[in-house]
């Protein structure tokens, strides 16, 4: 299997050929989209995704559009999660949040677009080939992506603040707003590769406590980490009166939480047939994380 760079590389190769080949987009358009797809970051699910797709058989050329689709509808998660009525960031990645750049007006479309290029990506590639396991990559990814999904948990996220912390809240919020995105990694490259139902099954665990392991530590760092680590400004959770795992369990509590899920994680990777170590390492990883 190749190593995380090696994927991610791919990735950022294939993100704007992707998004030019749809067509003539408005240059303003084009550009506010491209800004905050080409701000960086580690491009996670679609490492994940391709690694599964491999993992099980596929090839990376199988994953190319699911993947590009994948990190499109993050990005524009982060877009309008940045924006004033939501999270209200004016840093994102160490960059000014799109909003800050192009107004308000023009972020919405961008996130908008960016949503939409990812699913006329996927169906395309689905329709073209007549490929049956590019539809059912396409469903799990948009349904994760949705509102019974990662918009389910921002809907919660948004209507939680203020409220005293509950467990069951805080886990629902971030089962929903944070692992949805990973599950739809591993589900989709799974299923591109041909996995069958119990290896997908395995592959949402795997990706469900890998998803809170995540946000335990992203939550860790909002607290321990400084702007130029995080690329953003550190402490907004606490001042948003956020659902986070820290005003639930505190610091220590958290890094034992997160150790917990971990270990859950690699559990799940004991169901499947192949060598999964690549899930395991990237699932330790997250304990070491520093932005």
């Amino acid at each position: 299997m190749r190593t995380f760079e090696e994927y991610r590389q791919m990735t950022e190769e294939a993100l704007l050929p992707a998004l030019s080949s749809l067509g003539d987009i408005p240059p303003l358009l084009l550009e506010a989209m491209e800004y905050s797809l080409k701000a960086g970051g580690k491009r996670i699910r679609p490492v994940l995704l391709t690694a599964a797709c491999e993992m099980a058989g596929g090839s990376a050329g199988d994953a190319r559009e699911f993947a590009c689709a994948l990190e499109m509808i993050h990005t524009y998660s982060l877009i309008h999660d940045d924006l004033p009525a939501m999270d209200n960031d004016d840093l994102r990645r160490g960059r000014p949040t799109n909003h800050k750049v192009y107004g308000e007006d023009m972020a919405i479309l961008a996130g908008d677009g960016l949503l939409n290029a990812a699913a006329e990506l996927m169906l395309r590639s689905a329709a073209e080939t007549g490929d049956l396991r590019r539809v059912k990559a396409a469903e799990i990814i948009l349904r994760h992506a949705g509102v019974t999904g990662m918009i389910a948990g921002q809907t919660e996220d948004i209507t939680s603040e203020g409220k005293t912390p509950r467990e069951e809240t805080v886990r629902r919020i971030h089962e929903h707003k944070t692992s949805e995105l990973l599950e739809a990694a591993v589900e989709a490259g799974l299923a591109l590769g041909g996995a069958g139902e119990k290896e997908i099954s395995a592959g949402h665990e795997y990706a469900l406590h890998l998803g809170l392991a995540f946000q335990m530590t992203d939550d860790l760092l909002d607290v321990t980490g400084d702007t130029s680590q995080l690329g953003k400004h550190p402490g907004k959770d606490q001042e948003q009166h956020k659902m986070t795992w820290i005003a639930l369990r505190g610091v220590e509590g958290t890094a034992e939480d997160a150790r917990k899920e971990v270990r859950a994680a690699c559990e799940a990777l004991e169901q499947l047939p192949w060598d999964t170590a690549f899930f395991s390492d990237f699932a330790e990883s997250l304990l070491g994380r520093n932005m």
